[in-house]
This record gives structure tokens, sequence and C-alpha cells, in this order.
């Protein structure tokens, strides 16, 4: 179990992207003339290097990955998570030698089976049961080995009515679910699973999560991307984390979904975009301490106090909604002016709102807070928010986050108090 199945060292890929710039029309006569021109010029000068292009082009170099660099051992269950774009699909696509890397290495030990996009490794025009064969072959195994397994990828994938049938017939959800039956049953060492599990329905979804969890525990290697965190949090024992193409965390798996979740998040929020149609907005927001001295953590047992300030051009009646999330999103408490039994916000162009919450005695690492203004009752929201701020609630004498969470739902004792900055 101890030995290194998959070795990366400063691995990076490169990708030219190419910026062209055409005019807005371009006549057949236009055409005719450039043509006509660059004919000219061979004529005339037969060795000079001539363009055949009249739009100005550029190439810009991009670096999907850079200086990634890592281990996985025989055995580990690892999840891959990040933002759009920040370089998962690129890296699973070099660690199944689908495409070669630009820099750095990557040493494999084991029969790798991926699962990136639907249909990949599939020949449309072979039926079901011939794919069957073609992917066992592709991982090296013997028709006897695949012979011994088929009638358990057969029952997983639950297609055996089509299974006859040419595959280019087959649904995104069909093709998924004998794609993962495939590489799943086939006992390749080392299992690369993408995103594309989401393409199928919530029970499937279910069944392929509890059969990567009995592949990890019969020892062999697990590689899964995806966006959703609780399937990450149950299934894997290690997390990785990727931002623009880099690696900026590796370790436990429920660090790794905190350090996704938060990125971007900051103790001070505020606003950078001009509000719509005279809206109101929220313009700022930052935590308090009792001295009134903007704080990034509190100790447990202690009040919450948290200011905004909110913009409201048309002077209409707003209300305050807030929703609190612990790290890992797991719902806290919330806050509305129904709730609480507190009164509408007076129609003033600027107003400074002081709210202090008193929550159960609790530590987590990040608490996260999403924030909306709206009208009365929640219907419409003016302005939104998701991950506005943050802060941590820590214990006073260890001056450590070991998280404990009281049961949901939380009802949290609030004091609200305004200010009007500008009628």
């Amino acid at each position: 179990m101890s030995d290194t199945v998959i070795k990366v060292e400063e691995l990076g890929k490169k990708y030219l992207i190419r910026h062209q710039q055409r005019e807005r029309y371009t006549a057949l006569r236009d055409v005719l003339t450039n043509q006509a021109k660059t004919l000219g010029k061979k004529l005339l000068h037969p060795f000079a290097l001539c363009s055949m292009s009249f739009a100005d082009s550029s190439r810009e170099e991009f670096w999907a990955l850079e200086d990634v660099s890592f281990e996985v051992k025989q055995g580990d269950r690892v999840g891959i998570i990040g933002r759009n774009g920040a370089g998962k699909t690129t890296l699973l696509k070099l660690l199944s030698r689908i495409t070669e890397p630009t820099t750095g290495r990557i040493r494999i030990k084991g029969r790798v089976a991926s699962l990136l996009e639907v249909g990949t490794g599939f020949h449309p025009e072979l039926t079901g049961r011939e794919n069957i064969f073609l992917n066992g072959a592709i991982l090296g195994m013997t028709k006897q080995e695949i012979k011994r397994k088929f009638d358990e990828i057969v029952e997983f994938s639950e297609i055996e009515t089509f299974l006859d049938t040419p595959v280019k017939r087959y649904s995104s959800g069909m093709y998924v679910r004998l794609a993962f039956a495939v590489a799943a049953h086939l006992e390749p060492e080392i299992l690369i699973v993408d995103e594309v599990l989401a393409v199928g329905d919530a029970q499937f979804q279910k069944k392929c999560l509890g059969k990567m969890e009995e592949v990890g525990k019969e020892g062999r290697t697990i590689i899964f991307v995806s966006h959703n965190m609780s399937a990450v949090s149950t299934l894997c024992t290690k997390g990785m984390v990727l931002t623009a193409g880099r690696i900026c965390f590796a370790g436990d798996p429920h660090a790794a979904i905190s350090t996704h979740l938060i990125s971007g998040t900051d103790s001070f929020y505020e606003r950078k975009l001009v509000g719509k149609d005279n809206a109101p907005v929220i313009q700022r927001a930052w935590f308090e301490n009792e001295a009134g001295h903007k704080t990034t953590q509190f100790y447990s047992g202690e009040p919450v106090y948290l200011m905004i300030e909110s913009e409201n051009p048309e002077g209409i009646p707003i209300e305050i909604f807030l929703s609190f999330w612990d790290n890992l999103r797991r719902p806290l408490w919330n806050f509305t002016h129904a709730m609480h039994g507190f009164d509408t916000l007076p129609g003033s162009r600027k107003i400074r709102t002081r709210i202090l919450f008193y929550p159960p005695k609790l530590t987590v690492p990040e608490l996260l807070v999403d924030m909306a203004i709206g009208q009365k009752g929640g219907g419409v929201y003016h302005d939104h928010i998701v991950n506005a701020l943050k802060c941590a609630i820590i214990e006073r004498r260890e001056n450590t986050v070991m998280p404990r969470f009281p049961e949901w739902p939380v009802f949290c004792v609030a004091k609200m108090s305004y200010e009007v900055i500008h009628g």
C-alpha cells in the first residue's frame, strides 16, 4: 500500500492561442484584389516572403498547467477540485496519455482506465458488446479476462436490452453507464474519472460512487474530478485543489474542500460593480468586535458583530437577508427581518446597519456569509452575494479551531440597529 503508483514532476502543458481580428465585412471584390496583389508580389519578388493573410493575427502562449508535482500511493482515492478552467481536465488527459506534456514528466505504475468524456474510447459504429471487448483489449486484457467480467459489466450498466445496438444510437446517459461499467470492472490498477458522472441520474451516480469506494478498498487507485463536494468528501482519502494551473493545496479532503470554497472570499466586502437600474445594492460589509474595530475572528461563545452599508438610489423600503455556513457549506443559521421581528429599513439613500448575533457555542475554521437585500418577505432580491464574507470562530484558551457544530436548524438570537448616512 506504500508503493507510489503515480509520480508527477514539474509538469507543464502549454497551448498556443491564436487571436485573429478580421474585417467587419469583406466583399468578394476585396478577396480577389488581395489575391491579385499577392500573386503580383510573388511574380516580382519570387524569393521574398509574403503573407497570404489579410487579417491581423497574433499568437499567445497559455499555460493550462505549470510546475505541477505530486505523488499518489497505491490505494489512494484522490479528489481533484477547482474552478472551471483551473486545469483539472488537462491534468487527467496528461495522466491518461491522451496528450503529451510540454515540460516535466509522469511516471505511472500499472494499467490506467480513464473516463473523461462521454463516448471516449468507444467506436460509434460498434455495438455495446463489441465496445466492451475493444476497451478491454486497449487496457491490455485477454479475451478470457474480459469474458469473465462481461456479465458483471452488463448487469451494472443496466443496458442489456441495447447491448447489440451500435453505440452511436445511445443517449449520453447510456454511454456513461456502459463506459463506467467497463472502466470499473476490467480491473485497472488506476481508475481516472472526470465530472462525466454528472450526466447520469442520481441513482446511477450513487451506484458509481459505491463502486468506486469498493474499488478503492480493493487496493486500487482512484483519481476523481468533481464539482460535487459531497461526493469528494465521502469517497476520497486525499484532496488536491488546482488554481490557474497550479496546485494551491494538497492533503486532507475536507481541508481541500474548505480551501476551494473560500477562495476569493475575504473578511471585508466592497462592491466593485455599479448596480443596474438604480436598484438597491450592498456597498460594503465587514465584521467588528465589541470595541468597534474590524476583525477576522471571534472566540467561541462571544457575540458576532456584522456591519452592512447599503445604497438605495430610489429610496424604496428594503430588508436584509443573511445565511451563515461553515467552511464545508453546511448551514448554520439564517437571518431575516420577519424571523427576528424587525421592521423594514427606511427608504434612505445610504444606510449603515449593525447586526449583533449570539450564536450557540461552536467553533468553525471559516464562517461564511451569504448576503442579500430585497423586498419585504424576500420575494425579490435586488442584490445577492454568495460567500461575501468570512471569519473564524476559535477557542479562547487553545487558540485552535477544532470544528464543533450544533445540530441544524439553529435559531440565532440577533439585535439590529441602523444609522442613516445619507437621506
